[in-house]
């Protein structure tokens, strides 16, 4: 029996304009983001809408933008008569898929990643961190290459079998893409640096993810009502009696998607369905997974084209 996957996108998809259709054709759209508006206490659909892109790349608006367009997608689709059996986030994407599930109600969930989103963006602040998709290199290549670099840069991101994204101090980490350019067997390799302003997934992160353990604590959590996937476990998390700990330890620890793919894949799982700014995490299912349906939900659209 198939079964259908939701994904929420994580940071760096962040565009000028997302999401507006979306809210102008939907008034669940429009309430969801009115209480992301009160949480935040600023107006993130003007920066989401109308920019600048200076304003929306910075990490205390990205994060929340893309949950919000996230969030009002899922309405839209719901509107569709969307139904599914489980859900995963990319990094900040599981803050979607938490609220998603019950996990945290709406209003929690924008109070966490508001939380997050400026511990993080404070955290970038007074570090010197950088972040790279590499391309075509096996994870081990890109796991020993680090490690022969001078300073502090750690593979964070496990995103297919043939990309890996790197973080660590600015410099470090340009070395170690530079020296995977120049030592991979790999017969193509593509090094891209990404849209953030510090090494997420990091320890140069810590400082945020103590703080976020900290506000955490004073919010209701309850499980999840739907099978959700765990970027910090790369599998199926079950016991949600420690949210606190555990999306502090989410902050500083590596995106395993790929394993969280291959678990999804095992559990019959073939539709997929991309919540939010762009279709990164299509792409990566597209690339990993076999004889599956993966599509974006980002605009109108592609809402209907996801329902034909």
């Amino acid at each position: 029996m198939s079964k259908t996957m939701l994904l929420f996108s994580g940071q760096g998809s962040q565009y000028v304009g997302m999401g507006k259709e979306l809210y102008d054709s939907s008034d669940s759209a429009k309430a969801v983001a009115k209480t992301a508006c009160e949480v935040l206490g600023y107006d993130i659909c003007s920066i989401m809408f109308s920019g600048p892109e200076e304003e929306l790349n910075k990490t205390v608006n990205s994060q929340p933008a893309i949950m919000l367009c996230s969030l009002m997608a899922l309405e839209c689709a719901k509107e569709k008569g969307l139904g599914f059996d489980g859900v995963a986030g990319h990094s900040l994407g599981e803050y979607a898929a938490m609220v998603a599930t019950g996990v945290v109600s709406v209003a929690d969930g924008f109070k966490l990643i508001k939380a997050r989103a400026e511990a993080m963006q404070k955290a970038a602040e007074e570090s010197d961190g950088a972040m790279y998709a590499i391309i075509g290199p096996t994870a081990q290549e890109i796991e020993d290459a680090c490690e022969k670099t001078e300073g502090y840069v750690v593979p964070v991101n496990y995103n297919s079998p043939v990309q890996t994204v790197i973080a660590g101090e600015s410099a470090a980490a340009e070395a170690a893409s530079k020296l995977i350019s120049e030592t991979s067997t790999a017969k193509r390799v593509k090094v891209v640096k990404l849209k953030v302003s510090s090494a997420f997934h990091s320890k140069l992160m810590q400082s945020a993810a103590d703080k976020l353990g900290e506000f955490a604590k004073g919010v209701e959590f309850k499980p999840a009502s739907k099978e959700f996937y765990s970027n910090v476990l790369g599998e199926k998390l079950t016991d949600f009696s420690a949210m606190p700990q555990m999306l502090a330890k989410h902050i500083v620890s590596p995106v395993k998607f790929t394993s969280e793919l291959a678990q999804m894949q095992q559990a019959d799982y073939t539709d997929y369905i991309e919540l939010g700014p762009g279709k990164v995490l299509t792409g990566l299912v597209k690339k990993t997974l076999d004889g599956v349906r993966a599509v974006n939900v980002e605009n109108v659209e592609t809402l209907e084209k996801a329902f034909e």
